[in-house]
């Protein structure tokens, strides 16, 4: 385990990558001929190993977090922010390719458009078919050379990417075992199964198919307790190893289309919030707190911390139910509390549990 993946991430990790815009699918039933048997440690071991993947796939997504519809946005918005809020429900399929770190693009397939996010080089654009809008960035030179390849990994979580966030809690309040060999996309995969031995936490086990041959994480499937289906599951239905075509990463906007151009300073602001800290954020009173630890861990956001016009927080006014002092969103997997005053405390435990921590700040 590399140390990135033990950096601060709370129980609120698993939600806050779903909510992100993580798309999913179902891990299928053991198949074909038992891969060599592996300890825990040496399944976690070879996935540190697997490389950045040149892959083309499509990933399917499925939902049952407890949330009512969402209210639909209008046209334009969801590129500001509010799209991963409708992710949090109803099934989403994607078509994704990667080659190396400066090559991706993710196509998320809504019901008569698409949605894209492409990176190719120092380019990123993002182009919504359902208005014809598009924006687009410059990554500088000095930026380039250091920066992740944002244009695919903020539109979603491929599984290799969302299983290094989640591998993060292995700790001292996490069993790990290995179950039974799992087919993920016609492939071979141990079975990684997280289980926390919190009797408080609203998540029962994560589990994550690792591919037998090269460590790639093909899903992750999220449980909730007291459920017997999963909440959440990611995972490729086809997968195809290899560089794709290069064309694949090109991008133009189709005639009439909309062209926003986004700033460099927005691009960097963005790379470092997608970090969990703002930039602009200097003040240890405006950071997070948390309390508690391992899968019982809850964050406090001060107050001030979303803008209250913003689209998204719009939306999510409408997702929350009133109680007392403030206002809860409520799933599975997650329970988030956003008192009158501003604060807002999240985790994945009781609603009970996070009333109690901000009556004590």
């Amino acid at each position: 385990m590399t140390r990135k993946w033990l950096r601060w991430l709370p129980a609120v990790a698993v939600p806050a990558v779903i909510a992100a815009g993580a798309l999913a699918g179902s891990l299928p039933a053991s198949a074909g001929d038992p891969l060599p048997s592996k300890t825990p440690e040496q399944v976690l071991q070879l996935i540190a190993q697997h490389r950045e993947p040149a892959l083309s796939g499509t990933l399917e997504q499925s939902s049952e977090l407890g949330l009512p519809e969402l209210p639909k946005t209008s046209a334009g918005t969801d590129s500001s922010g509010t799209a991963w809020l409708e992710l949090l429900t109803g099934p989403h399929t994607a078509r994704v390719y990667r080659d190396g770190p400066d090559n991706a693009r993710i196509q998320i397939m809504d019901r008569l458009a698409e949605r894209n996010a492409v990176r190719h080089g120092n380019e990123i654009w993002f182009y919504n078919s359902k208005d014809n809008t598009a924006s687009h960035l410059q990554i500088p030179a000095d930026v380039a050379g250091k920066a992740e390849h944002r244009g695919g990994k903020d539109a979603t979580a491929t599984p290799d990417q969302l299983a290094a966030m989640l591998l993060a809690k292995i700790d001292p309040s996490t069993d790990v075992t290995v179950g039974a060999d799992v087919q993920v996309a016609g492939r071979a995969a141990y079975n990684l199964v997280l289980t926390p031995k919190s009797e408080t936490t609203l998540v029962a086990s994560i589990a994550v198919a690792v591919d037998g041959q090269t460590g790639l994480p093909l899903g992750v499937e999220v449980k909730a307790r007291g459920q017997a289906d999963p909440a959440f599951r990611v995972a490729y239905t086809n997968l195809t190893l290899g560089a794709p075509d290069a064309s694949v990463f090109t991008f133009s906007p189709p005639p009439g289309a909309t062209v926003k151009e986004i700033p460099a300073p927005e691009y960097k602001s963005g790379h470092d919030a997608a970090n969990a800290t703002p930039p602009a954020v200097k003040d240890s009173a405006r950071k997070p707190a948390v309390t508690g630890s391992g899968w019982d861990s809850i964050v406090e956001f001060p107050a001030g911390t979303a803008s209250p016009a913003s689209d998204a927080t719009a939306l999510l006014q409408q997702a929350t139910v009133p109680v007392q002092g403030g206002r809860l969103l409520s799933t599975a997997l997650v329970n988030v509390l956003v008192l009158d005053d501003g604060r807002v405390f999240a985790g994945s435990v009781s609603p009970e549990r996070l009333q109690a921590a901000a009556t004590q700040k």
